[in-house]
């Protein structure tokens, strides 16, 4: 018998969690061909996610529960369960039920097709404002100009992963994680689902403009130094550029005696190539600061406490 894994990273999820639990449930029992184990993790709640998580796992004992010590972020509780995965495939999704659990049979059916990596694609993103899906849409189609790797546009993190995916996931340990670019950047054979993306079951989202913003930067530039080639470019361009105006001044200057600019124009030009020289010590600040993130490494994450499920399964397959 096959063994899938659910997992379900939970930030101040108490609203939608068991609405969560009881549809993927639901969907597990209608599969009896194939044995199944959650995997929530509490990334640091301050609601009553950790409470909820005790009182399913006490009815459920194919339910683990994994409590962080703190708040480390998504990318670092996905993670944790991958770290406490042992079963054949894993399904990531959220617990705001974005994710359709109902989508998990499908999945499963293109997995014994022989795909490793199966992910939904978002189709429409229901309740979301326009300028988020349209943020959304350009952020996608400059990073996969800009980065070499095949990046998969409106493409989250829910999606199913073959056991050696999940392996190959585990090595990448920088803590400063994009997951959706190493997704692509372990690459096995993929295949996308695509389906229309419902609102929030409930509760508010944890996402808002400035951590999408720096999840974005996080994104560029974990896979690409497109950003420092193009300071390069510009940064010659403009030199060749004062260096031809400058040729101007000097010969119009000798020819007719033409005085020099004055004031507003010099200072003009000094704020702006003061400007664009900020702008870029900052493209490489932020490369400097991931050097100097991952130069301490310190661990991901920290395990408050972890409760593995009372239905422990036997690891032949494995052995």
């Amino acid at each position: 018998m096959k063994t899938i894994s659910i997992l379900i990273p939970c930030y101040n999820e108490e609203a939608v969690l068991l609405q969560c639990y009881e549809r993927t449930a639901a969907v597990m029992e209608s599969l009896p061909q194939f044995h199944f184990e959650f995997i929530f993790v509490n990334d640091g709640s301050s609601d009553r996610t950790l409470t909820i998580l005790q009182a399913i796992q006490c009815k459920d004992s194919r339910v683990s529960v994994i409590d962080l010590s703190r708040n480390f972020g998504k990318e670092a509780a996905m993670l944790a369960g991958m770290d406490h995965m042992n079963t054949d495939a894993l399904v990531i999704m959220d617990a705001d039920l974005q994710d359709s659990p109902e989508l998990i049979p499908q999945m499963i059916s293109w997995w014994q097709q022989g795909y490793d990596d199966v992910y939904a694609k978002r189709s429409s993103r229901s309740g979301e404002t326009m300028l988020k899906r349209w943020t959304s849409h350009v952020y996608y189609r400059v990073l996969q100009k800009i980065s070499s790797l095949p990046v998969q546009p409106d493409a989250g993190d829910f999606r199913l992963l073959d056991r050696k995916c999940v392996e190959a996931l585990k090595r990448l340990r920088e803590s400063q994680r994009y997951t959706k670019g190493l997704f692509s950047w372990i690459g096995f054979k993929k295949k996308e689902i695509v389906f229309d993306r419902p609102a929030r079951a409930a509760g508010k989202t944890k996402w808002n403009y400035w951590k999408l913003c720096n999840l974005a930067l996080d994104g560029i530039t974990s896979f690409t130094t497109a950003p420092l080639r193009g300071a390069s470019v510009i940064g010659c361009l403009l030199a060749f550029i004062a260096a031809v105006y400058m040729m101007i001044i000097i010969g119009k200057t000798i020819l007719y005696g033409n005085n020099v600019a004055g004031y507003p124009s010099l200072i003009s030009v000094v704020l702006f190539i003061g400007g664009i020289q900020l702008f870029f010590m900052g493209i490489l600040g932020e490369y400097l600061g991931r050097i100097f993130n991952e130069s301490k490494e310190r661990p991901v994450y920290l395990v408050k406490d972890y409760k593995q499920a009372r239905e422990v399964k036997k690891d032949a397959v494995h052995q």
